[in-house]
């Protein structure tokens, strides 16, 4: 399994970028990121850009499953998921409400 990595580019040169901490990523699938931006890496390459409070989350997220692992307390992770009900992505609902799918 591989996990997307959110790094805050640092700078640029052609289509080689260096991350926070020194980390070498590929840009070549994000031309446009800048010194400063944030970018989802995975193996060594930048898939897309992030914004800020995406780049954030996934890090809360990363943070909360190092903690789980841990066997620490999980109070407070996963801030945007917790007091509220879980919704389905449109396709599935679709398929919910047409009964093609169980509830």
């Amino acid at each position: 399994m591989c996990i997307g990595i959110p790094l805050r580019v640092t700078a640029v040169d052609g289509v080689a970028g260096r991350a926070d901490g020194g980390t070498v990523i590929d840009l070549s699938l994000v031309p446009e990121a800048a010194p400063g931006d944030w970018v989802l890496g995975f193996l060594g390459t930048a898939r897309r850009l992030l914004a800020p409070d995406e780049a954030a989350q996934i890090l809360d997220a990363l943070a909360a499953m190092a903690a789980a692992l841990d066997g620490e307390r999980l109070d407070g992770a996963f801030a945007d998921l917790t007091g509220r009900e879980p919704t389905l992505p449109p396709h599935l609902e679709a398929a919910r409400a047409a009964g093609l799918t169980e509830a």
